[in-house]
Parts: C-alpha cells; structure tokens; sequence
C-alpha cells in the first residue's frame, strides 16, 4: 500500500509522534509512506526510516490554505495513494475537499484520527467524516458519540496510542555523560527529589496548579524539586514569563529530546490538565519507565490511569490531595513503582490494529474484522 498521512507540522508532540511511529511501521513491512506537514525537526527521523516528506504548509490557518485543495486534488491524483489518513481539523479540510472532487473510483480511502477532544462545530466535525474514524481511547470515542450523533459509529475503531517500550522500559540508566552534563546544565536539581510535569507553557496544562502543589509538598518535603519539560509557545509569551516568576522552586528546562531520562531520574511525574485529554502520553511513558504518576482523573489520563495504575488518580483541582500523594510516593518510593502496563497500550500493537484497518479498507471488507479493536 502507499498511504499518505497529513497533519500541519512534524516539530514535536503526540500527534506528530503517533505519525512517525505509523510511518516507521509501513515501512518496515514493506509499504511505501508519505508525510505530508511544512516540516520540522523529526522530518530527519522520518526521512531516514524510509518515508517521503512533502513540505506543504497544509495546516496554516488563513483562507488561502483551503484553496489549496485543488493543487493538493492534483497531487493526490499523479501519487495515487491507496490511503489518504488526516490527523489534524485544517489539513482534513484540504484533504476532504480534494477527495471529494476526485472520480470515485481514483480516490483512495480516506481515514481520519480523533486525537483530541476538540470544541464541538462544524469545523470540528471534519474529523469524522472519515470512511474509517480512529479515536485514540475510549474517552475520544465517547466524546465522538456523545456530539455526533448521527454519526455511525460501527465505523469507529478505538486504537489506543501505544508507548515504545524499547525507548521507555523500566529500569533504564541513564549514562555518566548524560548525568553530568543535567547536572551542569541544571545544578539546583542536585541531589533533590525531582517531580516532573511534561508540557508546553500554556494555561491548558496546569501550570499553576503545579505551583501551587509544589509549595504544599515543599512544606512536608523541603527536598522536592518542581521540574517543568517543555517548550514556549510563542504565542503565550507572557504566561511563560509569569509562571517563571512565581515558580521558585521550578527548574524549567524547555523543550528536550531526552524525556525518557528526565523521567527515569524523577521520584514522581503528574499530569495536572485543566481541561480533559483524549489521551495522555507523556503519563503512559513515565508508568512504562516504573516512575509513579499523580495525575487529575478525568479524559484519557484518568482512563489510563484506571487500568495501570489507580493510586494515582486524584479528584481534578484538588492541588492538596496530589501534594499529599506525592508526599506518599517520596516517603515510601518502593511500593509507588510497581505498576504494569497493560498490553492494548503497546505502540507496535497500535501500528498493527492500524495497518490492519488500512487493509481492510483497501480490500474492501467489512469493518468486523477480528483485529482486537474496540467498537462497543
């Protein structure tokens, strides 16, 4: 199969992540991957593990990106792919718009993503105009039911993402060169017990709240360093810059590259977003890696704490109970570590379900296929 996947950029994030991970995947079995997206620093990766990247800036927000539909119908008619996959609301426009025009019988199948649980439009309600709907946990395909109605949802596969468990695996070391140049690079982390909260500088990601938890456990554990890994947005600036301020207890490192040892040397991470998630990657990595995660219990980190690891849920704005928590973990750190993953969160059977579904779309079978996906 050729397929085609196309979302705004490959810079970094779950989205993007998940895209790499399907194009590695093809590859590897053989089949030829297309990346459409204006690019970005895993455009390397991708391009060495076999995939082609087409620069386009599909996912610019401005009037002229839908026009380009029809130079993209053009395209998609000389590549002739046989899957066409959108994974993101704008570029699903384009991507909808060319397919649609297209004759019948020279379109390829068109799949869509649900990663996140967008405001609820019609500009939303591209992404489930797709032959094939994949949401990434059952807390996006209820989200799917609960605002599209009409929708038919026997064409809604959930396929969980999946966490590489070669790259976060419990147990692993980070090595001597590493450590000292952390060390060098962030001194006040030292001999501190490190708590890690994984996301970019906006308000959506609980910031604050983690301020404020980090003065309540500073109270009872004077050694706990906040560790905040993630980039500006440009953006919001000017939230960057206030929660600077008011986090004195903080290290803020911006984005890196190396989270998997970031989180192998933390005593604790949390996931404390304001509003729920579809799911929550970075909680299903730190889990992997054996380091304990306090996280608000609703969307996808809510779900996925069920099933791996429950002491961590806590009430959603309740910064006391995860101080009190994380209090718990640094006081008994032994039995906060045991969790084990459950096996519908591995990132090659997600590569597997969803091949599979391309598959199946190709041939032209029924969308029962005993896959292990989940419809119900």
């Amino acid at each position: 199969m050729k397929v085609v996947q196309v979302l705004p950029a490959m810079e970094s994030g779950g989205v993007e992540q998940g895209t790499l991970e399907i194009a590695e995947a093809l590859t590897a079995a053989g089949h030829e991957s297309i990346v459409v997206s204006k690019g970005g620093r895993l455009v390397d990766r991708l391009e060495r593990a076999g995939s082609r990247h087409r620069t386009w800036d599909i996912g610019r927000k401005h009037p002229a990106t839908v026009l380009a539909a029809r130079r993209f119908r053009r395209w998609l008619a000389d590549e002739r792919p046989a899957i066409l996959h959108a994974r993101s609301r704008l570029p699903a426009w384009v991507c909808w718009l060319a397919w649609r025009a297209m004759p019948e019988n020279a379109r390829p199948r068109f799949v869509t993503t649900v990663h996140g649980l967008y405001s609820v439009s019609r500009y939303s309600a591209i992404m489930v105009r797709g032959e094939r709907v994949i949401a990434v946990s059952d807390t996006a395909r209820r989200y799917v039911q609960a605002n599209y109605p009409r929708i038919d949802m026997a064409k809604v596969d959930r396929i969980y993402r999946g966490v590489d468990r070669q790259r976060f695996h419990r147990g692993l070391l980070p090595g001597a060169d590493w450590l000292a140049t952390w060390r060098r690079d962030f001194p006040a982390s030292e001999g501190r017990d490190l708590v890690v909260l994984p996301g970019r500088l906006t308000r959506l990601k609980g910031h604050t709240d983690f301020i404020d938890v980090m003065e309540q456990l500073h109270n009872t554990h004077p050694n706990a360093l906040g560790v905040v890994v993630g980039g500006v947005d440009p953006r919001h600036r000017a939230y960057a810059d206030e929660i600077r301020r008011r986090g004195r207890d903080i290290v803020f490192t911006g984005q890196r590259s190396d989270l998997p040892e970031i989180m192998a040397i933390a005593e604790a991470v949390v996931s404390l977003s304001q509003k729920p998630e579809s799911f929550g990657r970075t909680v299903l990595e730190a889990l992997s890696l054996g380091t304990p995660v306090v996280g608000y219990e609703h969307g996808g980190v809510g779900e996925i704490l069920t099933h791996v690891y429950a002491a961590g849920r806590v009430p959603v704005g309740d910064t006391g109970a995860v101080a009190r928590r994380l209090g718990g973990i640094l006081d008994d750190p032994a039995t906060a570590t045991r969790a084990i993953l459950d096996h519908d969160f591995d990132v090659a059977r997600m590569c597997a379900q969803t091949i599979d579904l391309y598959g199946e779309l190709v041939r032209g079978k029924s969308n029962e296929a005993a896959t292990g996906r989940c419809r119900s």
